[in-house]
């Protein structure tokens, strides 16, 4: 199983960017799908997660409101929509596939993820 996030770059505080994961081989739809990500000198932290079939959703309360997470099934992608971006945002964005049983919970811990993309920057400036 291969993922591929794309999407990140430069932008100005109050921008906006559209993260993508492109997922290839194994079960894209038996994943719970998450962004995570890691800036300098932190640890890695979960930012948003959907689940297999897209009807529930987690958000960490710094970017609730501002971020919306997605997923096409059908294209074996899942999106990160980033609006209103602040400094604080500035990270290397990771996506990661979580094969669970349809009536699992969310997963926010990392070790919970079972596959890994290589990641894409998000660089936010004042």
């Amino acid at each position: 199983v291969q993922l591929q996030a794309s999407g990140g770059g430069l932008v100005q505080a109050g921008g906006s960017l559209r993260l993508s994961c492109a997922v290839s081989g194994g079960m894209f739809s038996r994943y719970a799908m998450g962004w995570f990500r890691q800036a300098p000198g932190k640890e890695r932290e979960c930012v948003s997660v959907i689940s297999r079939s897209g009807s529930s959703t987690y958000y960490d309360d710094a970017v609730k409101g501002r971020f919306t997470i997605s997923r096409d099934n059908a294209k074996k992608t899942v999106y990160l929509q980033m609006n209103s971006l602040k400094p604080e945002d500035t990270a290397r964005y990771y996506c990661a596939g979580d094969h669970v049983i349809s009536s699992a919970p969310i997963a926010t811990r990392q070790q919970s993820y079972d596959y890994w993309g290589q990641g894409t920057l998000v660089t936010v400036s004042s």
